[in-house]
């Protein structure tokens, strides 16, 4: 069952965020194109993101190790997902993050709360 499930990630994640884009895309797309390279998390984690608002490519780091994904430029954030679960990459400060390490950020993105990276 759990190989099915996977086998429909595989599958819809494209589809989903195929239809992700709309007119507004190019306007989305210049927000997020500002947050391509690396941002930092507590504890040696980090979000790096390189390509293009219609095919980001994720780099996602925590205390298990680095996992990829692929994202869109969604209403001036980034959309993929993990797991089977549809996550929003968005533009915060770090008391946004929920991050006690973060707190005194100012340019930071947030995945959910308790999962943050940010810049100096």
């Amino acid at each position: 069952m759990q190989r099915i499930a996977q086998t429909l990630c595989v599958v819809a994640v494209p589809l989903l965020l195929a239809g992700c884009a709309t007119s507004a895309s190019e306007q989305d797309g210049r927000v997020t194109e500002q947050w391509q390279g690396r941002w930092n998390g507590p504890e040696g984690t980090y979000l790096e993101i390189t390509g293009t608002p219609a095919d980001y490519r994720l780099t996602i780091a925590n205390l298990d190790g680095p996992r990829r994904f692929v994202g869109r430029a969604q209403g001036g954030q980034i959309v993929f997902v993990r797991d089977g679960v549809v996550e929003r990459i968005r533009a915060s400060d770090g008391e946004a993050t929920g991050m006690k390490w973060l707190l005194d950020k100012q340019n930071c993105l947030t995945v959910r709360s308790g999962e943050g990276y940010c810049r100096d």
